[in-house]
């Protein structure tokens, strides 16, 4: 045989072995899974407020201001959230949109959908505080939504793509800033530890009904460093304008509450691992502390938001009247308790190892 047809027998084989390669490593890098269904707060809100009576908007500039055509969605940030993100990121689809939106088609359904409602919380007051949508009605808005995909699919294939979905949930922060150290009823009623349990059940008891209702991928977000939010910062330091240094003893509470929320997770992982599922916490307080405390990145400013002031302004006190930043990208906070796309992107980026692990379960 003549040695050309050697050389081209290896080539062909060597090609053959780079391709079959660079596919495997297309499916390692980015899992794939049938939708991206969202629950939480204003950290996974893409507008469902909108839709809503409640004060606790942000379909209004400057909010969306770096998001595509300038369109301020509902986002309580200037572009993009995390869980945009890891949308695109396992390839479903280029952003989540609101469940509420009447214009979404059952196609814009089977990929996913966020059911989140800015100002929402495990604890039922807390929801009740702005009018906004508690957490047990956005479970029965993920009801509603299988019922609508089963019309359409019928219930095999629904329970399918339900089975195969990636879950983020995505709240807590209200249920301590907004509810349990501003105002008294539940201090009243709660020691702070009392009151952390009391949440955690809360929680642990949402995910158990995901879990029932077929969800078996789901990436749990903790609490931030919550002491570092410019708003806590400013209504509880003792002179807000000159020390602009985290509180540490709000973010000690987070810190706890993530350990314990950490050990509920990892035994609810245990009880349902059998089962394919992979129920997990995401880290969002190390991006923050790294963000704000350590500042290993770089940012210009850590200690106020990049709308108005950046002291107290968030939702209409940031409004088209409001002076803005000129780079939201030097900035961590957007307003005076949300991050900037920026920093959204680095918790996404420092949970993709995370995420992968999920979507494979």
């Amino acid at each position: 045989m003549p040695i050309s047809h050697y050389i081209f027998s290896f080539k062909f084989t060597f090609v053959l072995l780079v391709h079959l390669i660079f596919i495997s490593n297309a499916y390692t890098q980015s899992p794939k899974v049938s939708a991206v269904l969202v629950f939480g707060d204003s950290t996974s809100d893409p507008g469902n407020n909108n839709f809503i009576s409640t004060p606790f908007k942000g379909n209004f500039p400057p909010y969306g201001r770096d998001f595509p055509d300038e369109k301020p969605t509902g986002r309580f940030t200037n572009g993009l959230l995390a869980s945009d993100m890891i949308a695109r990121y396992v390839g479903v689809k280029d952003n989540v949109p609101p469940y509420l939106d009447p214009s979404l088609t059952v196609n814009d359904l089977m990929t996913g959908v966020s059911f989140a409602s800015a100002g929402s919380g495990f604890d039922p007051l807390t929801p009740t505080i702005s009018n906004v949508i508690p957490l047990t009605r956005q479970l029965e808005y993920f009801k509603e939504y299988k019922t609508r995909l089963a019309a359409k699919l019928g219930k095999a294939k629904t329970m399918e793509l339900v089975n195969n979905a990636l879950y983020i949930v995505s709240a807590g922060t209200n249920d301590f800033v907004v509810n349990y150290f501003t105002l008294p009823v539940r201090r009243q009623k709660y020691t702070l530890p009392g009151y952390m349990d009391f949440v955690l059940n809360k929680e642990m008891d949402f995910l158990q009904s995901l879990w029932n209702e077929g969800a078996r991928k789901i990436g749990v977000v903790g609490l931030p460093p919550m002491g570092c939010l410019p708003i806590v910062i400013t209504l509880f330091s003792d002179n807000a304008l000159l020390n602009r240094g985290c509180i540490d003893f709000f973010s000690s509470v987070g810190r706890t509450y993530n350990s314990m929320l950490q050990t509920k997770l990892n035994l609810m992982q245990l009880n349902n691992a059998q089962q394919g599922s992979r129920i997990t916490y995401l880290d969002a307080y190390s991006t923050l502390y790294d963000v704000i405390v350590s500042q290993k990145y770089g940012f210009k400013e850590v200690k106020r938001g990049c709308c108005g002031t950046g002291l107290l302004e968030a939702t209409i006190l940031c409004n088209p009247k409001s002076i803005t930043c000129p780079d939201a990208s030097k900035y961590v906070f957007w307003d005076s308790i949300h991050p900037t796309e920026t920093v959204y992107r680095i918790f996404f980026e420092s949970t993709r190892s995370v995420i992968d692990y999920i979507v494979k379960g």
